[in-house]
């Protein structure tokens, strides 16, 4: 199983779709990547050399923003959001969706489990 940027990407997949599992690597970009480098993208992971593996970290090194990096871009513009109050920070302060997704029914995945409030119960019919 090789290791680029601090991953272990799967040996037994083609290199095109194991660098699709660093952040920030897609569909273009590994191609891009295996043909910079000089690799089939067809092969299997594991039967690339150390030497096209070092190929390939130093173009991502060189000529990409990927993994931790990429993480720290993201995370410091959402937080620059949630300083300036605007409304997708707000949405973010309150983990729920940013996007406009509607929130009405089964949005239980972005919204967490759900929470019970207490002495809610149902008004009795007094008649």
């Amino acid at each position: 199983m090789p290791r680029l940027q601090g991953v272990d990407i799967p040996g037994d997949r083609p290199t095109v779709i194991s660098l699709q599992y660093l952040y920030g690597v897609g569909p273009r970009v590994a191609r891009e990547l295996c043909e910079k480098a000089g690799i089939d993208p067809n092969v299997r992971a594991r039967e690339i050399t150390e030497d096209e593996a070092a190929r390939i970290a130093a173009l991502l090194d060189k000529d990409y923003t990927v993994e931790g990096q990429l993480r720290r871009q993201v995370s410091q513009n959402i937080a620059r959001l949630r300083d300036i109050a605007c409304y997708r920070g707000l949405r973010h302060r309150r983990g729920l969706p940013v996007r406009g997704q509607r929130t009405k029914t089964n949005a239980r995945t972005r919204k967490g489990p759900k929470k019970t409030v207490a002495g809610k119960k149902g008004v009795k019919d007094l008649r």
